[in-house]
């Protein structure tokens, strides 16, 4: 068989014929070339029938497997070229031009008005506070937050203000474990807060949410600080009217009630720095800084539960408050003319005291040792208090500075 019969033909044969044994055991003289033979067998091939032989493949050789230092460094090239590809394709990325018509969608919900609330010792005014504001929001806050402050509270104040945010998505709560008092808690709603316009609302349930769209809506009149002027019955009114009267002929204010819930732009809280407990004055501090204050009328409400946290001990205190608010307003602003008007009255009271005193020793026959004594003090007073002016206007120079440097960043 031919090698093309090997690789593309099957052997095909047919079978032979069986000569029997008789005829093989007989006599008969036969030369072996006319004996009898088997007939050929006929093999057909694809040769054979005449079918055309395809040509023939090569084989390609097989290569041995690398071995596993080779594949190693196949492998690490392999990944090193994936990293640089993806390098190539970020740098291209950073390349393009940004498509300024397509905005990113917010993560999270904008907020315009956040309502800081300082709490302190009010477990029982929680709930209904909070379902007070639940209403309110529902009907017009979609953009409001409400950021409640425990001010190191005693009870469960805190505890229950936050299940209560399990329930409400606009309400948060952030607080501290020592009572700091309640300007420190409004100063840590403002740095907690996420709106532009601000809202100190008391928790203790003598005002209605309802009243702070109204506010807000003087501030979208191009207010930048409104404040509520109480209406209705509440304890220590007659304090209460005793100090706006000396706030408004102190500082030449309009407004009638200082002391209420207040809704602010953000700004203003920028432009101040408060001390313990001049929250009191923040009308006073915007208004001396520029800022345009308004005011409206809001319903106030006898106490629900709890107890005040305002005693007659802190009149006297707010009366020195209120001094030093005055004096920081107005005479830190040029303190030579304060200082300075007092040293010029002590210096002429020791000049013409003295001139009294040198008629009385050379002129009559008694002199006066103590419009002497009284000479020396008023002129030593004169020169310390132009001293002191001298030095605070220093003072205020470098502070002025400081201050343009803060504007500047």
């Amino acid at each position: 068989m031919n090698t093309d019969d090997r690789q593309f033909g099957r052997k095909r044969t047919k079978k032979a014929k069986i000569v029997p044994p008789a005829a093989l055991s007989t006599g008969d003289s036969q030369t072996p070339s006319s004996a009898s033979q088997p007939p050929t067998e006929k093999i057909e091939t694809q040769a054979s029938l005449d079918i055309p032989v395809p040509e023939s493949i090569p084989e390609t050789p097989v290569k041995p497997p690398p071995r596993a230092d080779e594949r190693a460094r196949s492998e690490r090239a392999h990944h090193k070229g994936e990293r640089f590809r993806e390098d190539a394709e970020k740098r291209r990325d950073r390349q393009k031009p940004r498509d300024r018509t397509q905005r990113a969608v917010p993560e999270r919900r904008q907020i315009r008005v956040s309502v800081i609330i300082p709490a302190y010792n009010e477990e029982e005014n929680v709930k209904p506070l909070l379902d007070q504001f639940n209403e309110v929001i529902q009907r017009l806050g979609s953009d409001w937050e409400v950021l409640l402050v425990d001010d190191g509270s005693t009870d469960k104040t805190a505890e229950r203000a936050r299940d209560a945010s399990i329930r409400y998505h606009w309400l948060r709560v952030v607080g501290y474990a020592k009572n700091r008092g309640l300007t420190a808690a409004l100063e840590t709603g403002f740095k907690n807060a996420r709106g532009s316009v601000y809202v100190f609302y008391p928790a203790d349930l003598q005002y209605h949410p309802q009243d702070i769209p109204r506010m807000i809506n003087r501030i979208d009149r191009g207010a930048d600080i409104v404040t509520g002027w109480k209406q209705g019955k509440y304890q220590k009114r007659l304090v209460s009217y005793i100090y706006n009267r000396l706030c408004r002929a102190l500082f030449n204010l309009k407004i009638h009630d200082l002391n209420s819930v207040k809704a602010f732009r953000k700004n203003v809280t920028e432009k101040m720095i408060f001390r313990r407990d001049w929250h009191r004055y923040m009308i006073v501090l915007a208004a001396e800084a520029g800022f345009i204050v308004d005011e409206v009328k809001v319903n106030v409400y006898p106490r629900h539960a709890g107890k005040t946290k305002f005693g007659t001990g802190r009149i006297l205190g707010g009366l020195l408050d209120l001094l030093s608010v005055k004096f920081q307003i107005s005479f830190t602003k040029k303190p030579l003319r304060l200082f300075g008007t007092w040293g010029i009255l002590s210096l002429l009271c020791g000049i013409v005291l003295g001139l009294v005193a040198i008629y009385l020793r050379f002129f009559t026959p008694h002199g006066s040792r103590t419009l002497l004594y009284l000479v020396i003090l008023f002129i030593l007073s004169g020169l310390m208090l132009f001293s002191i002016g001298f030095l605070a206007e220093v003072i205020v120079s470098l502070r002025e500075e400081i201050e343009a440097l803060r504007a500047r960043k």
